[in-house]
Order: structure tokens, then sequence, then C-alpha cells
């Protein structure tokens, strides 16, 4: 009975310091909201780096002094971070445009062009957007805008270039957003006599900030009078990752359409064998459990968006038929038991990740640890 009043007591005690910190919580992110508004007005961007390294760093030394776990505080402390990201995304961010002209997107009632539409009006421009129903006020709607970013399906992106470029001034910044870059870029530098710039957000448009997000920017024609519109994503928080139009859209079939053709395959077999799925969740280990979550991920999304992904061009189809092909040797030695060339073909890939490999394993398994925290 003492034993259990004990304990009782050690209880209370502790959901007073969970009381507390998460009154502390609270305080921070009130500061965090309030911190956001100075660097506004200071027209600094979302995100700094080194005041990101010199949180960790001091509060990972701090933590050490009271003989806190490895990575106990760090974990916190990013999601902390995370958190006060994701409420910078909703604020209000400075204009990288001394005078900022209006920005049309064409197709902004799809999900990318909303996002961006979003940010682009809480940093004080004008947004309008021209979708499929909107053709017969292109006109008024092309009137004095600044900036003109393409956010269409693949199929239709040319196309569309093509159609805007009558209602284009020599001045208006054209952009496009697709995930492929050599084909818009080179038509928006035969539609358009302007400045061009080609884009690719490496994310989707259910993110909720820019901060630490990837976007491909593939140089056109004058970048002298795009680098506001860099400037701008840099501001939400964007780290630039500037590349040549052929070397994306090669890093884009492994990156994208070969990793989505076997994320799909792999969904589609299961479909057609059909286990019981929660069964086979209440079973998995938490990196299987991760890798059916990215699989069934991929389902819940437009097919229209993969399909245009995977087929956008025969590069992306000549390397998923040599994957594919590939297979049938990988197959062979399976069926074969041949244990020795397959430990071969393992050391063979091993020696291609190089050193890397330890950096993934270390760094899943914080993931898989997260995954694990999680499960219920």
């Amino acid at each position: 009975m003492e034993i259990t009043h004990k304990l009782g007591a050690l209880r209370e005690q502790i959901d007073d310091v969970d009381k507390n910190l998460i009154e502390l919580i609270a305080l921070r992110l009130k500061l965090v909201k309030e911190a956001a508004e100075v660097k506004k007005d200071l027209g600094s961007g979302t995100f700094n780096p080194e005041r990101e390294r010199f949180l960790l760093k001091s509060r990972h030394d701090l933590a050490a002094k009271y003989d806190l776990p490895d990575g106990l505080i760090e974990d916190i402390l990013k999601r902390l971070l995370r958190e006060s990201y994701r409420q910078g995304g909703i604020g209000v961010f400075p204009c990288a445009q001394k005078e900022a002209k209006p920005v049309l997107i064409v197709g902004g009632n799809g999900g990318m062009g909303k996002l961006l539409g979003s940010f682009f009006k809480n940093s004080g421009y004008e947004v309008r957007i021209l979708d499929k129903n909107d053709w017969a006020d292109a006109e008024s709607l092309f009137s004095g805008v600044g900036t003109v970013i393409v956010s269409v399906p693949i199929d239709v992106t040319a196309k569309t270039i093509e159609i805007i470029s009558r209602y284009l001034t020599v001045d208006t910044v054209l952009a496009d957003v697709t995930s492929v870059k050599t084909g818009p870029v080179n038509a928006m530098l035969k539609a358009h006599s302007g400045p061009v710039i080609g884009l690719h957000p490496m994310f989707g448009p259910d993110t909720y900030s820019f901060v630490k997000q990837v976007v491909v920017c593939v140089e056109g024609r004058m970048p002298d009078k795009c680098e506001f519109l860099v400037n701008q994503l840099k501001i939400w928080g964007a780290n630039i990752c500037t590349c040549k139009a052929q070397d994306h859209d090669r890093a884009m079939s492994i990156i994208q359409a070969l990793r989505h053709f076997t994320t799909y395959r792999y969904g589609v077999f299961l479909a057609k064998i059909n286990p019981d799925l929660q069964n086979i969740l209440n079973l998995s280990s938490p990196i299987y459990r991760l890798e059916i979550e990215m699989v069934g991920r991929l389902f819940a999304q437009d097919p229209h968006l993969y399909a245009d992904i995977i087929m956008s061009s025969k590069d992306n189809a000549d390397l998923i038929k040599e994957y594919v092909s590939s297979l049938k040797s990988e197959l062979d030695i399976v069926l074969s038991q041949n244990k020795e060339e397959f430990i071969k073909r393992f050391y063979f890939a091993r020696s291609y990740f190089g050193e890397s490999a330890q950096s993934f394993l270390k760094e899943s398994a914080k993931l898989l640890a997260k995954m694990q925290d999680d499960r219920s």
C-alpha cells in the first residue's frame, strides 16, 4: 500500500512537470510568432540556417551538462522548430520586389497553383488565376502582370505556353513548375522573348511550409530579371538547387519516374494477390510499415499526375524497361538458390553507396524509431 501511495505521489509530480512543460512550450511558440513579425518588418526570410545550427549546438551542450540521453533534446527541439516553421508558413512574408507586380498562375486552382498563390498573396503580391474556364477573360487577367507561372499537367504544358505567349509583354517573367524541364523550358524560350525560368518544387501541394524544401531552378533567359523570383522562394525558406534542364531530367528519371513505377507496380501486385492489409500491418516491422505507408500514399493521390510523370519522356520508358529486364537475372539467382552470386551482387551495390550506406542506416534508424513511437 505504501509503495502504491509512493507511485501515485511520483505520478502527480510527473503530471505537474508535464503541465509546466506544456506552458513553457506555449510560451515559446508565442515568442516565435512575435519574432516572425519582427523578421517580416526587417525583411528577413523565414529560415535562418545559422540560427538553427546555433540552437541545436547550444541546447545539445546544455543537455550534456544535465546528463540527458544523447539526441533527446535535439528530437524535442527539432519538433518545436518544425512547428515554428509551420506557423511561419501561414504567416505574412517580406516581398522580394520593391514594387510588387501582379502574379498570374495558369492552372492556379490546382494543388500546386493554390499553394503558390497563397504564398504570393502572403508576400504582398496581387495573385490572379487563369484556369480552364477563364479563357474568355484572359486578356484582362494578363493585363499588367509581372510574372506568369504555368502550373498545368505535363502533357498540356507546351501547348498552354504556346497559347498564352500572345498575351505576354517583353518584360513579363515566364516560369513553369512542371516536373520535367527540358521540354517546358525550350517551349518557353521559343514562345516568349522575355525573361524565362524553369522551376520544379520537389514536394507536393500538401506542404504547409517551404522551409528546407528543395526547389530546382533551371536558367532560361535574363536570369537577372528572374532573380527576384528565386529570392522570394528563399525568403519562404526554400533550398534552391540550380542545374541544367538535361541534368534535371536525367535525375528525375531515377528520382521520380523509376521510383514511382516500382511503387505503383508493387501496389498493383499487392492488390492482385489481395492479402489482408490489416494483418500485414499488425505483423510488420517498423521499416516494412514505413514502406507500405509510402506505397499507400501514392494511391491516395491523383493517378493522372503519376501517369504524366512516369510517361513524360522516352528516356523514362527506356530506363524502366532496363530496370524490368534486369529483374530476370536477379530472379534466376533466387530460383537457382545461388547465394554466392547474390552476396557478390549485394557487395557490388554496397560499393556504389560507399560511406553513404552507414549514414543512411543511421538516418533511417531515426525514422524507424519515430514510426515505432507512433504505433498504437
